[in-house]
């Protein structure tokens, strides 16, 4: 009797999060004026070239999503042995709970339900530490690039800059000192009475040491070059008059920003748009193509990963381990 109220809770619980995916995702991709617009800039390039393009970036998405895969297999291997593919079907179920929640949030809950019972908890602090890895580059190369953009387009006091620059070395400093120093929260973590007692959930913190965690960073760079290259793709291909460092200065002042502001991701096309249409406006005046181009990246990188992901949920079992297919 109980277990068959457990399926019926869990398979109401996996079609909510499907149809509510589903109708969030709707109702945005019928409202997005950039992708008509994208559409309407690539009419006049030859079918071909326009398949090759796309089909490169498309690609790329699965390499992006593939090493995300790898690295959660990686960093949940201190305490659950998981195959790859089991990591790349959290990940993907992951992106379709990601969609409809602030800040990504429910992407940890589509993960660690792929894991047993016991070790869901313990999942959400190993997956918390790979996203501070991603943050960590985010955050260096944004501010390196937005210094750059500072002292090329935006005229300041040269001393005021200087101290901008020694701003943005300790702010980079500090994120690489406390990402392979990482254990450190754990000690302080373990000072504190009130959360002592949960310390069988944080203490994977310790396990990592230096080096894995720099073979988890290098995961996290290869992301960031991936995405990266899908950008810079698409946005030489359309607007191929502004330079390629240029480029590379903006998608990661992009990141940057994006970053550091609260949103949906179904939403999060408004804050990437704006963003790329101010920090773009300094090399180009074809707002329109820059503006296509994100909303495309958002479209590939987010939307379609997050449809793929609906299959993946109706596999979970919320009171246990994953169903087998």
């Amino acid at each position: 009797m109980i277990s068959d109220y457990k399926k019926t809770v869990s398979f109401v619980l996996k079609t909510a999060i499907v149809v509510f995916a589903f109708w969030f995702i709707y109702h945005k991709l019928v409202a997005n004026e950039n992708l008509r617009e994208f559409g309407k800039l690539i009419e006049r390039i030859p079918k071909s070239e326009i398949i090759v393009v796309l089909s490169v970036v498309f690609l790329l998405m699965f390499l992006n999503w593939g090493l995300e895969a790898a690295k959660w297999q990686r960093l949940i291997s201190q305490v659950e042995k998981i195959t790859l593919w089991r990591a790349i079907e959290s990940v993907f179920c992951g992106l379709t709970w990601a969609v409809f929640t602030p800040n990504r949030i429910g992407e940890y809950g589509g993960r660690v339900f792929f894991l047993s019972p016991k070790r869901r908890i313990i999942g959400v602090v190993a997956m918390a530490v790979g996203n501070i890895g991603q943050m960590v580059l985010t955050n260096v190369f944004g501010a390196v690039a937005l210094s750059i953009f500072i002292y090329r387009f935006v005229g300041i006091d040269y001393r005021l800059f200087y101290a901008l620059v020694v701003l943005s070395l300790m702010f980079c400093l500090f994120f690489i000192v406390f990402y392979f120093n990482i254990r450190w929260l754990n000690g302080i973590l373990l000072s504190v009475r009130f959360t002592r007692r949960y310390k069988k959930f944080y203490s994977i913190l310790a396990r990592y040491k230096k080096r894995e965690l720099l073979n988890i960073l290098l995961f996290c760079l290869a992301r960031y070059a991936v995405f990266s290259t899908q950008y810079f793709i698409l946005f030489h291909w359309l607007i191929p008059e502004i330079h390629y460092l240029d480029i590379l200065m903006m998608v990661s002042i992009l990141f940057f920003v994006q970053s550091t502001l609260p949103s949906l991701d179904l939403f999060d096309i408004g804050v990437r748009s704006v963003t790329a249409s101010y920090f773009f406006s300094s090399v180009t005046t074809q707002d329109v193509a820059v503006i296509a181009c994100t909303a495309s990246i958002w479209l590939i990188n987010i939307i379609i990963p997050a449809i793929l992901g609906a299959y993946f949920v109706s596999k979970l079992n919320f009171f246990g381990s994953l169903q087998r297919s």
